[in-house]
Formats: C-alpha cells, structure tokens, sequence
C-alpha cells in the first residue's frame, strides 16, 4: 500500500473528528473562508468516495471483466471541481483502476459502481432509485433525508464535524456488502420504503 493511500485512509477514518464548513453557502455569495471550508469539505468526501471503493464490495457480474475499472459517477452539479480526480488520480482498488465519471442529468446516467448524487438532484432522488432499479450501485449523497429516501451513505455534518449515515437495507437490496470497519463508523438508518 503506499504512503499517499495510508495516509488517505487514516484520514478519512479519523476526519470524523475533522471540522468542515457546515453548509456553506454557493460559491458565487461566498466569502473566501467559506469557499475555502466548502473545497475543504468536498476535498475530505472525494477521499471517503475512495474509501467506499475500498469497503465495499461488489457482485462479480457488476464489472464486464475482471480489470474492469471501478466507475464513480457524479449526477448533476459536480461539488467536487478537479479534487475528486486529483484524489484518485493513479490509484487503484485491487487489480481494478478507479474511473469517474460526470451525468449532467438523469437522462445521462450510464451504469457506474458509486454514484454521488448531488444536492442539485435532491428533488429528484426518487427517479435516481427507481432508474438504479436493482443494480449494484452505491448511491452516495448529503441531502438531509438522503438515506431515508433510499439512499445508502449519506454525509452529514453534526456540530461542524462530518459523520456518516447508512441505509443497510437499501445496501443489501443492491448486492452490497459493506464492510464491518466501515459500518462501524456510521449511524445506521432505516429507509421509509423497500427499494
């Protein structure tokens, strides 16, 4: 393992404890500190996304060959700017490179392994789920009631630091297993209704 994805690691299972910016407001209002708290905030999720490819494991049939990339695919306004790539830029989960990709819309969703749904989409998660069907995708967003709307992980910031919630359920109804070091990080949830 190298010394980048190590540290990586140990700083997403320690940045529970990190102090983002809590709902900063949108760039074009901002003043430099909170721009600054909200690249922070989206720099420190794209290494959870990374970590999620790391504990979570998917159904063999999910890839078209055995090193087939590992797709993380954000839909609509992409919070993440170039932090995600540059976070997983020349990394690689087992024998599988790790690829992302961007939908502007639903209408442009093509099959990816972790989809981070953006706040900008929040209104339409519904049709997110019910497109993703039974596929094995994660779905990942930080919505307030993401994971209780059939989300799986969920960000939420609680007196200014980041923590995690899971929707077990709507994991295990996809073909996910998540590991128990991730697990024991988050809050489990329960989801208003059956994926």
């Amino acid at each position: 393992m190298s010394i980048l994805r190590t540290a990586r690691s140990i700083v997403a299972f320690l940045a529970f404890g990190a102090v983002v910016g809590a709902g900063a407001p949108d760039c074009g209002a901002a003043t430099e500190p909170e721009r600054r708290a909200r690249v922070e905030e989206y720099e420190l999720k794209a290494v959870f996304l990374f970590n999620f490819a790391r504990f979570v494991d998917w159904p063999a049939e999910s890839f078209a060959a055995p090193a087939s990339p590992l797709v993380i695919g954000i839909l609509g306004e992409d919070p993440f700017g170039p932090g995600l790539d540059a976070v997983l830029a020349n990394e690689d989960v087992g024998n599988r490179k790790l690829s992302v990709r961007r939908f502007a819309s639903l209408d442009q969703l093509e099959p990816c392994h972790i989809l981070f749904v953006s706040p900008s989409e929040a209104g339409r998660l519904d049709q997110v789920i019910a497109r993703l069907g039974k596929r094995s995708t994660l779905t990942v967003g930080d919505t307030k009631e993401f994971t209780a709307r059939s989300g799986m992980i969920g960000f939420e910031t609680v007196h200014n630091r980041l923590r995690l919630r899971i929707n077990l359920a709507a994991a295990r109804a996809a073909r996910l297993t998540i590991s128990s070091q991730l697990l024991r990080q988050a809050r489990i949830v329960e989801t208003e209704r059956a994926r």
